[in-house]
């Protein structure tokens, strides 16, 4: 299975394309994007720019862009059990606060 020669160049373009959105992430966390409101959308901003690296280093760094079908079959596999596993983490996680805790469970 013969794979296309990929050119420095896009190697290179990649990675600084991964360092300016490094930068961008650090530049993100000292601004309050939701004017004291929403603190929500500095985190929504720094995962999206995260998927976006990840994104840029599965597809070219390990040369998935390249890949048959069947490799895009598992790495699709692989993202949505990520996300099934995200998922009941933060339902837990969200759901911790419904209900009272007993006067003696507490310390």
């Amino acid at each position: 299975m013969t794979h296309p020669t990929v050119p420095l160049r896009l190697y290179v373009g990649i990675f600084v394309a991964l360092i300016l959105l490094t930068g961008l992430t650090v530049i993100i966390a000292f601004f309050d994007l939701g004017g004291g409101r929403l603190h929500a959308l500095n985190a929504i901003a720094a995962i999206t720019i995260a998927v976006t690296k990840a994104l840029l280093v599965v597809l070219y760094f390990m040369h998935v862009r390249y890949s048959s079908r069947l490799t895009w079959i598992f790495v699709g596999a692989g993202v949505f059990w990520f996300v099934i596993m995200i998922v009941l983490t933060l339902a837990d996680y969200l759901s911790r606060g419904w209900f009272p805790t007993p006067g003696s469970w507490s310390s």
